[in-house]
């Protein structure tokens, strides 16, 4: 198909479709004249994947380091998964502290070697953040943390869809892009809930 085709049955763009080819996030086409080239599926599977990831908030580094993934996918799952997270997750500084981190990771029935470098130092920085307020989370609380976010976790590895590499990485970059905030929500509702149970309801 034409650029023009392309455009019209991705919803994006010519304008911006040549701007995704210019920075490389999309394969050229197949050339048919110095200023005449032809798209495939591929180009149209592709074109979703980085709408998806657009439409996020995932930026153009974002969706060039989970291109990068799908051009050269590491040949074990778990490495699969964890360049896909890290290339939406935000960076941090090195040196931190990863004792309290790593162990935390220990308790959940891991190894922290398991995860990539930025996942630990996600967790150091939320931690960090922690005691530089002065809070800490109860051992009853981090205990239930650390058991339902590691059934979650198995029930989302389980859901991960094997139809293609597309869709793996599509659902895990969009898994921590977009279902996060919905934990996040869900959460404060839960404790709503639960709160009222205990309480009563507000205006009871």
């Amino acid at each position: 198909m034409r650029i023009s085709e392309l455009a019209e049955r991705s919803g994006v763009p010519v304008a911006t479709i040549k701007y995704y080819l210019r920075e490389k996030v999309l394969p050229e086409g197949e050339r048919s004249s110095p200023t005449q080239a032809s798209y495939g599926e591929a180009h149209l599977r592709r074109l979703g994947v980085i709408r998806a990831l657009v439409d996020a908030g995932v930026g153009i580094a974002g969706v060039r380091r989970v291109v990068a993934v799908l051009e050269d996918p590491p040949e074990n799952p778990s490495d699969l998964l964890g360049a896909a997270n890290a290339a939406v997750a935000p960076a941090f500084p090195e040196g931190m502290d990863l004792r309290e981190a790593n162990a935390l990771l220990t308790r959940m029935g891991g190894s922290p070697q398991a995860c990539f470098p930025d996942q630990v130092a996600a967790v150091a920085h939320a931690l960090s953040a922690l005691e530089r307020a002065g809070f800490t989370v109860p051992p009853s609380v981090m205990d239930a943390y650390l058991e339902h976010l590691s059934a979650l976790a198995e029930a989302e590895l389980a859901a991960t869809p094997d139809t293609s590499l597309e869709d793996a990485v599509r659902y895990v970059v969009l898994g921590t892009a977009l279902v996060e905030p919905l934990i996040l929500a869900l959460r404060r509702a839960a404790e709503q809930i639960a709160a009222s149970r205990r309480f009563g309801a507000p205006g009871d």
